[in-house]
């Protein structure tokens, strides 16, 4: 049986730390979603699925203004909404789809937490754990101003002030991340754990605005990535973008940015 439902825009690296996680820890997890575009065609829904398969009555009722990310409308059930009260994407479900859980770090916690006993991604013990939770915590604090940096890039609307923001930002993410790998191969313990999955998938994003020259060339700017203040960060990052079960979704997800 299914132990997670995860309906999310595709491809998105937010989604692949959980992924990722129960490639590592043999959770069953059943994925469902389209682009972007497509997915604003979609009803939101634990059983989710394109609006030609909804009657016009339940379109009508479950009809919302679209945000962040999104615009026009979009079509949310109450049901949606009561599991995801931010109604946002990624969203993932229990099995019988009771309990809703929101936000892309919160679902790797659950993936991660259900296949302990199997792989252990969630550290050895209670402080470990808890530092696991601190590096993921940070990561939200920085995903705030990737987010708007990458989606200023993709509607080319980027501006001084955001590039400033998102430099500033991933600097002292980065920051962090570079101490915490001082005389150490992985950010907590003795292994990979959800710590450091977090990190490979909020940095592979950033590859987004590698392919995007035009819009630095007219901003007089340059991306904000450069990973040579950080050199055992970006070490870390291309040992775990070389194990197999991160390129299995990292690599074709980079390649659409670095291949053309």
């Amino acid at each position: 049986m299914t132990d997670i439902r995860i309906f999310s825009y595709l491809p998105n690296p937010r989604l692949y730390k959980s992924t990722i996680a129960a490639r590592l820890n043999g959770v069953d997890i059943d994925i469902v979603g389209a682009s972007p575009k497509e997915l604003s065609n979609w009803l939101w829904d634990f059983d989710a699925r394109p609006l030609e398969q909804v009657t016009d009555a339940e379109k009508q009722a479950c009809e919302r203004d679209a945000r962040t990310g999104f615009s026009g409308k979009l079509y949310k059930t109450d049901r949606f909404l009561e599991a995801n009260p931010y109604g946002t994407v990624p969203c993932a479900f229990s099995p019988d789809g009771s309990i809703g859980l929101f936000e892309s770090n919160s679902i790797l916690r659950a993936v991660a937490r259900l296949g302990q006993e199997r792989f252990p991604l969630y550290g050895n013990g209670v402080f470990e754990a808890s530092r696991i939770d601190a590096f993921l915590d940070a990561s939200l604090v920085f995903a705030r101003d990737s987010q708007i940096y990458l989606l200023a890039i993709g509607r080319k609307v980027l501006n001084g002030e955001i590039h400033d923001r998102a430099q500033d930002a991933f600097i002292a993410w980065m920051s962090g991340i570079e101490q915490g790998l001082h005389d150490r191969q992985w950010l907590v313990g003795k292994g990979i754990s959800a710590a450091d999955i977090c990190f490979a998938c909020e940095l592979a994003l950033f590859s987004r605005d590698l392919a995007a020259q035009d819009v630095f060339e007219s901003l007089g700017r340059k991306p904000v990535t450069d990973l040579s203040a950080f050199p055992q960060a970006s070490a870390h990052y291309a040992r775990l973008c070389a194990m197999d079960a991160v390129s299995h979704d990292l690599k074709p997800y980079l390649n659409r940015y670095t291949n053309g």
